[in-house]
């Protein structure tokens, strides 16, 4: 048997069992530092600095969780959580924002967002969050 990519139904998937996370934020010190600590974590992970890359790429249909910024120029995380709304496309979300509001986090949570974790956030605050986000893979 070889290993690599397995064909289901048309559609190709890597070999790993590892989750895939992808980060949007336009904060290249995220985007860098974000992604490593997911790998750490145990989850596969990509970087896109807007939500437009991100929807062009082919990550689009692998995601399982989004870690998405809010305030970005173009379309905004919110903007993009209703995209994939009206695209039918579901993936978990957990905003990320410098503004650390106990409101606007009701808010994003009573909109159907798994959380909203305020920056700088812990590695345990992330951690909850994905575990809550993608069940059965307990972050490391």
């Amino acid at each position: 048997m070889t290993k690599g990519p397995k064909k289901l139904a048309g559609r190709t998937f890597a070999a790993s069992t590892q989750s895939l996370v992808s980060v949007i934020d336009d904060d290249e010190s995220v985007r860098e530092s974000l992604p490593e600590l997911l790998r750490e974590l145990g989850f596969d992970a990509r970087a896109f600095a807007s939500a437009d890359e991100f929807l062009k790429s082919d990550s689009y249909s692998a995601t399982r969780c989004l870690l998405l910024d809010i305030a970005m120029p173009g379309m905004s995380g919110l903007e993009l959580q209703r995209e994939l709304t009206v695209r039918g496309h579901v993936i978990k979300i957990i905003f990320i924002t410098a503004r650390g509001d106990e409101r606007l986090r009701r808010q994003l949570t009573a909109g159907g967002a798994v959380d909203c974790l305020f920056k700088p956030f812990s590695q345990q605050e992330l951690k909850a969050a994905l575990d809550a986000a993608i069940p059965g893979s307990r972050a490391r």
